[in-house]
């Protein structure tokens, strides 16, 4: 336990450290090293500091020198909690250009980067003093409480005591204890990662001679469930060298008493052995080598040409074309080298299916991390990245940020995949174009994988900047699907539709059912209901801190807010009227799979969304059940459009495609190709020609058109004549910046003020302020402006460093108190 103050002055003490603090603060902070510390500290270590006035952090060590800082008296760094490095170099090179990229701090990063378990936790503790009797009669009511409950559990937290007086404010009154001598205050701090460790056991070596196991079975004998542990013990101890505790009690079924026994009377030595949380398969089942068909190695043969002078190459192969060989083909060459490979995924669905598949290439040398795993995992994978442990890794977005020390190729698949942006909070990164700079950083190459790329990377190739190559075909001579486009409004006016669904999409659905084949409906909105309406005044329940309609959740039967998690009662009157006429309005996945199960009562149906896949493994169990038959009919957001690849599903769903058409984003129409195409690319991967039904209101859509003829050309073409005229990516860069603040009228007297000082630097590049869609989330009103800053002509960075010292200004000013700017570089 550290108590305040420890530390004395000493005049040796001659290093000072610059730490990263995992705070929004927007510069590096100055530490004084003891003297017997000098020899512990290291870039990339972390250390433990005091911060402000009582708060204990980990900071990750930035740089070592021996000047002391001008504008405050450093303070004495209290541990330095690392024998090696924890945070290489090349890692800090990255957060240093995330920082500056994306006008982000740097401590903002570090929160993102390093794995929770390997901070600090800290909390202030109270004891007494152990030589002090105080005079309860001298102290306060609230004092004499607090007193009270020391000397019954000898240590308080501070939310204990919170807790026991019922206020928030104790700060005063603990100062005051302390003041008059009667109680300590001080920091326990808690490292959150603890291995694994496993109980292993042997038999006492005093037991190895003949004579002696014979006397140790005598005994014994009168002990029969213990004896039943030792006969389980010697069986084991014939097929395997070690002896774990759980093996040999559900091997031998002695029981923990008997086992605790064994232990007592040192027949069994006990040893905890420090044991990995991640669970690998085994190696055995390694498939055999596979042979590329002569498109395939036609790609692979481009890609490796051009790797001789690109260091990025987009790779634009049809769904289903068979670009994973290609990638398992790409790593087996860097693995051969000894670097080591980073396969990039946006969705943890897809994790689950793609690591399944490189396991039978790879074996055990894949590591996986991603958000779905607990805080103790990503600390272990990032332990192993660290020692080198794993030449493979494969992850989501945040595996950009692992400790990896010779990476030679980097693999983004599903590269135009919005997953890869990250929203909030702060850094706002792509990790696309993060693995781009980090491949950069190590020299090593890049592959961008996808059957539908995003504009910016098809540009990139367009202008050589990126190397390109085209994969035709689907592998193994399978036809492209069949797609067909229904009209919601014909079938409803012919009165044809059932609910949500037209005539031609459910004969699809019994024609597969009936083949036992598999279907995919998509729905690109989760819960029950978008929203209730009282068909008497109009009026929609809104949550309470944010300017949205409540979506209703037949899981829950509640009311949810989609942007804050309010929760709500579900209405049987309405509050404005007291009308009971409440209809619901629009429909999401949830209602989807309720209405189907009415229609096809004996088919097993189940969702695949945000609310159905909250649990750390229940991707896995609903993919599994899936590819295993379990489930006839998968209804889903666009987590099932997302590269997976399921051999018996023939028939593709797409309930709504309007609803993406008329989203009123410049992107709108390359996301619905990319959405259109990709759902429709789930359909008859194997020996079985797919079918795909689109419903949607406007038929005759262009993007509807070119998703049916699978022309990418033509849609890349028309897009990006729409962006050069209208001045948007990827011939323009933008910069979103949200205003935010409490105050609706304030917040429009600040933005304006703000949008004025911007214009007169960059005159018509500034739009806005405009409210945007949605104008308040989390009892937040928003303004929003967009800076287009054209590619040519102009130094971004220039333009960076002018708006970020405008911002810092601007927030600093009395008047614009209580406002919060949000920087997007590169929204998405």
């Amino acid at each position: 336990m550290l108590e305040f103050n420890e530390f004395s002055e000493d005049e040796r003490q001659t290093l000072f450290v610059e730490v990263i603090l995992p705070l929004a603060i927007s510069k590096t902070y100055t530490y004084r090293v003891p003297y017997g510390m000098n020899e512990q500290v290291e870039v990339g270590k972390r250390v433990v500091v005091q911060f402000g006035k009582s708060k204990i952090y980990t900071a990750i060590i930035y740089k070592i020198n021996n000047e002391p800082p001008s504008l405050y008296e450093a303070k004495y760094i209290i541990d330095v909690l690392d024998d090696l490095p924890i945070v290489t170099q090349s890692q800090l090179s990255l957060w240093e250009w995330i920082s500056e990229y994306y006008l982000c701090n740097i401590g903002e990063v570090m929160q993102a980067a390093l794995p929770a378990a390997l901070k600090l936790a800290s909390e202030t503790r109270i004891t007494l003093l152990g030589d002090k009797n105080p005079d309860k009669a001298e102290l306060n009511d609230k004092e004499f409480l607090i007193i009270d409950a020391l000397e019954l559990h000898s240590e308080l937290k501070i939310s204990d005591i919170s807790k026991l007086l019922g206020q928030k404010t104790v700060f005063p009154l603990l100062r005051s204890l302390f003041a008059k001598g009667i109680i300590n205050i001080s920091e326990e701090i808690n490292e959150s990662y603890k291995p694994r460790k496993k109980a292993y056991l042997k038999l006492n070596s005093q037991y190895n001679e003949p004579e002696s196991r014979k006397a140790l079975f005598e005994i014994l004998e009168r002990a029969p469930k213990q004896l039943e542990g030792l006969l389980g013990y010697l069986k084991l101890e014939r097929q395997q060298t070690e002896i774990s505790k759980a093996e040999l009690l559900e091997a031998s079924g002695c029981g923990p008493g008997a086992m605790k026994a064994l232990l007592d009377k040192e027949i069994f030595i006990q040893e905890d052995k420090v044991v990995s949380r991640i669970s690998l398969e085994e190696e055995e089942e390694l498939l055999p080598d596979f042979k590329l068909n002569e498109a395939q190695q036609e790609a692979l043969d481009s890609i490796n040409q051009q790797f001789e002078t690109k260091d990025v190459l987009l790779l634009h192969g049809e769904t289903s074309s068979g670009k994973t060989q290609i990638y398992i083909r790409q790593i087996e060459k860097v693995i051969a080298e000894g670097r080591q490979t980073l396969f990039l995924l946006p969705e943890i669905a897809l994790t689950t299916q793609v690591i399944e598949r490189l396991r039978k290439y790879f074996g055990n040398h894949i590591g996986v991390y991603h958000s779905k795993f607990s805080d103790n995992e990503r600390a272990e994978v990032w332990q192993k990245v660290l020692k080198n442990e794993f030449p493979i890794i494969l992850g989501a977005r945040s595996a950009v940020f692992l400790p990896f020390h010779d990476l030679g190729l980097i693999v983004i698949d599903e590269e135009h995949e919005s997953s890869y942006k990250q929203y909030d909070p702060a850094p706002r990164y792509h990790a696309r174009d993060t693995a781009i700079y980090l491949s950069h950083l190590h020299k090593a190459k890049v592959l961008l994988g996808s059957a539908t790329p995003s504009l910016e990377s098809f540009y990139n190739s367009k202008i050589k900047k990126y190397g390109f190559t085209e994969l035709k075909g689907r592998f193994g001579g399978v036809e492209a699907p069949e797609i067909e486009v229904v009209s919601i409004a014909d079938e409803t006016k012919r009165k044809t539709m059932q609910s949500h669904f037209t005539s031609v999409l459910i004969k699809e659905i019994e024609l597969a059912l009936s083949r036992k084949e598999q279907i995919i409906l998509f729905q690109n909105r989760r819960g029950y209901t978008p929203f209730l309406l009282c068909a008497t005044c109009g009026f929609t329940p809104k949550c309470i801190n944010c300017d949205v309609s409540l979506t209703l959740h037949k899981s829950s039967g509640k009311l949810h807010c989609h942007y804050c998690g309010y929760r709500q009662e579900l209405l049987n009157a309405c509050p404005a009227c007291g009308s009971t006429k409440i209809e619901q309005k629009g429909f999401g996945t949830e209602k989807i799979e309720d209405e189907l199960q009415l229609i096809f009562e004996k088919a097993k149906i189940a969702r695949m969304d945000l609310d159905s896949t909250r649990n750390k493994n229940s991707f896995q169990i609903l993919l599994n059940d899936f590819e295993d038959g379990k489930i006839d009919i998968l209804v889903g957001t666009q987590m099932v459009a997302k590269g997976l690849d399921f051999g018996n599903v023939t028939t593709i769903g797409i309930i709504s495609a309007d609803s993406m058409l008329n989203y009123p984003d410049f992107r709108a129409f390359e996301r619905s190709f990319q959405m259109l195409s990709q759902v429709s690319g789930r359909a008859g991967r194997r020996n079985k020609r797919g079918k795909v039904i689109i419903q949607a209101y406007d038929i005759q859509h262009r993007i509807v058109s070119q998703v049916i003829r699978n022309d990418y050309s033509e849609m890349f073409n028309t897009e990006i004549l729409e962006r050069r005229n209208f001045n948007y990516p990827p011939l323009y860069r933008l910069i979103n910046l949200d205003i935010k603040h409490k105050d609706n009228f304030k917040l429009g007297q600040i933005s304006a003020r703000l949008a004025k000082i911007l214009k007169q630097q960059l005159g018509s590049r500034i739009l806005g302020p405009e409210m945007p869609l949605i104008g308040r989330i989390r009892n937040y009103y928003i303004q929003t402006i967009l800076i287009k800053i054209e590619k040519d002509g102009v130094s971004v960075n220039k333009v960076k460093q002018m708006l970020k010292s405008t911002l810092q200004t601007f927030e600093a000013e009395p008047h614009n108190k209580g406002v919060y700017i949000q920087v997007d570089v590169d929204p998405n």
